[in-house]
């Protein structure tokens, strides 16, 4: 049963354009990722995620002093209010999942914000998941340092010791090329709250809880599995075509928008080999690359014509493995760098100031007539 208005149903949205945005672009077809005009192997590497934060924000890059005055003002925002504190205290005893700790502190962020809530919460992620990461763990939390950049002091706070550059720049990659990905679930969740004018908190909330879901943000640890599970290049074959031959899904390859090699895994893959190459269990990076290997190999040989290739969520799960994060640590990293693009967005939408409210289409029952509960 159709709308008034002869609207298509679009099942999940797929192809129906719901914004314009200056703030990444993705072509699938291409398999090009934009950032802010520059595309994600350009840039990723070579900035730190504080000057991608204040281009996805300004639209252009800063200049020495603007980054000087950006980290410092970045830096002082780091501090949880107590309620925050005590809520995750609570929530670590009750042994809360990360991506649940995370969503109910940062509500709790409203308690004290600055006039730019954005930055607050950009700032504030980090510091949230290793304050979270070391509580679960029975460990004290480590104070921010604010003579750190925003990567290292990650690193800092999850271990208590201050981390090598060759780590630093491992993860600033990381955080980069994951910033922002064009009209995703949780930006997209983001960006419906903020339409209505509700408050920046409310609506990076719910990127937090869209996020959250397996299906968007939840398979970079089972990649890995993947590569534990064979443990050796010789058992590559035999394991995958058992997993293909069961119909299960080879995780880390394919991807709802890229028709072709995910242009992330490429930036993630450099990364990567840097990393391992000179700080990391080197076996394991070519264990890892055979697997690959032989993955694209079966994939074709099974599913030829789909074109699946490798995505962000298999050299995600090697590099953040590589940095020396558990598994429960990647979701929540991930949300780290994407509260970039979160907040842009929110910014962008809050500037248009115009609703989202897509329709429906009616398919229940008409006609029907009421009665009373007795004659029913």
């Amino acid at each position: 049963m159709g709308g008034s208005s002869g609207a298509s149903f679009a099942p999940g949205l797929e192809g129906v354009v719901a914004a314009e945005t200056r703030i990444s672009g993705v072509d699938g077809e291409a398999g090009v990722l934009t950032l802010a005009g520059f595309p994600v192997e350009e840039i990723s590497g070579r900035v730190t995620f504080e000057e991608i934060v204040y281009l996805l924000r300004h639209d252009e890059l800063p200049d020495a002093g603007e980054l000087a005055a950006f980290r410092t003002a970045l830096a002082g925002r780091r501090g949880l209010p107590g309620a925050t504190l005590e809520l995750l205290r609570a929530a670590a005893a009750r042994k809360v999942p990360e991506m649940d700790a995370l969503r109910m502190a940062v509500d709790t962020s409203s308690l004290d914000l600055s006039d730019d809530p954005a930055l607050d919460l950009v700032a504030r992620f980090p510091v949230i998941v290793a304050v979270y990461h070391r509580l679960l763990r029975d460990e004290e939390p480590v104070a921010p340092d604010p003579s750190l950049g925003h990567a290292a002091n990650y690193l800092y706070m999850l271990g208590g010791e201050r981390p090598g550059e060759g780590s630093v720049r491992a993860l600033e990659t990381y955080l980069n090329a994951v910033s922002d990905h064009g009209m995703n679930a949780s930006t997209f969740a983001a960006r419906v709250v903020v339409a209505t004018r509700s408050d920046l908190v409310s609506a990076i909330v719910g990127a937090v809880g869209a996020l959250k879901g397996p299906l968007h943000g939840g398979a970079p640890g089972p990649a890995l599995d993947v590569v534990f599970e064979i443990g050796s290049a010789e058992n590559a074959e035999a394991v995958l075509r058992e997993k293909l031959r069961r119909g299960e899904r080879l995780m880390g390859f394919g991807h709802r928008i890229y028709r072709v090699r995910d242009p992330r895994a490429d930036v993630l893959a450099a990364a990567a080999e840097h990393l391992f190459a000179t700080n990391g269990d080197k076996e394991l990076y070519d264990l890892a690359l055979q697997v690959e290997k032989t993955a694209l190999r079966l994939l074709e040989e099974h599913r030829p014509g789909r074109n699946l290739q490798t995505n962000v969520e298999f050299y995600t799960a090697l590099l953040l493995h590589g940095l020396g994060l558990p598994t429960d640590l990647f979701t929540p990293t991930f949300a780290v760098g994407r509260v970039a693009g979160w907040t842009a967005h929110c910014l962008e939408q809050r500037a248009e100031d115009r609703l989202i409210r897509p329709q429906s289409e009616y398919v229940g029952a008409t006609g029907r007539s009421w009665t009373l509960p007795e004659e029913r």
